[in-house]
């Protein structure tokens, strides 16, 4: 059941985001409904660049959240706001140990693999350095394998047996590894080496706060 915010929350996304991606998910866990305002990243050279959604958001990227007066951004920014603010449905564990492991395994995603393989690098990649499509791919593909081998070796080092990256509840952690799983199968990466990664992404597939959140089920979607 969502929970109405009073002063509302707004969402600027764009489907394919991994970044919006997160942020959806992140609000659906915690019940919170949102207005979604999509920002296409590629039609007329990219919505996120015009005057307007530049006031809003400086670096020209997706998402900006808006709520109670406050413009936020960068999305573990914007998940650690909503973690504050409505705490009833937690995305980190209650130790200090296990908050660390989650923004581990969160950051290994969102700023080791993601930054790297998202659309202005690709764009640059293309534009400027004129790589051929097959070497961008290849590009992608390295990146997101070096990122999951990793990922797969601390989820199994662990010991953790619980359904989810840290126990047997959703959170920050698997909010940020299922957007990078939808690229991964998007570019066609062998995900056969990352037994623990495919479980954990099975298991989120299962809740309604990850399907509804999907890139092909928003308004945008193309």
């Amino acid at each position: 059941m969502e929970i109405p915010v009073d002063d509302g929350i707004v969402l600027y996304t764009y489907w394919r985001s991994s970044a919006a991606y997160r942020v959806r998910i992140g609000l659906a866990l915690k019940g919170l409904a949102f207005e979604s305002r999509p920002v296409h990243l590629v039609r007329e050279g990219g919505e996120q660049h015009q005057d307007a959604y530049r006031g809003l958001n400086p670096q020209q990227l997706v998402p900006t959240l808006l709520h109670d007066g406050h413009v936020l951004t960068q999305s573990l920014a914007i998940l650690d706001y909503l973690e504050e603010r409505f705490p009833q449905v937690p995305l980190l564990p209650a130790d200090a140990a296990g908050r660390a492991r989650v923004r581990a395994l969160a950051q290994l995603v969102a700023c080791d693999i993601h930054p790297i393989n998202n659309l202005r690098v690709m764009q640059y990649l293309e534009r400027d350095l004129q790589l051929p499509a097959d070497a961008r791919t290849q590009w992608t593909l390295h990146w997101m394998a070096e990122g999951f081998a990793a990922m797969e070796t601390m989820l199994a080092a662990s010991g953790e047996t619980g359904t989810f990256c840290h126990g047997d509840r959703p959170g920050l952690a698997d909010i940020c590894l299922l957007p990078q799983m939808y690229n991964a199968h998007r570019f066609g990466l062998d995900l056969a080496p990352y037994p623990i990664l495919r479980r954990i992404e099975t298991a989120c597939q299962q809740l309604d706060a990850f399907t509804g959140a999907r890139p092909e089920k928003q308004i945008d979607a193309a």
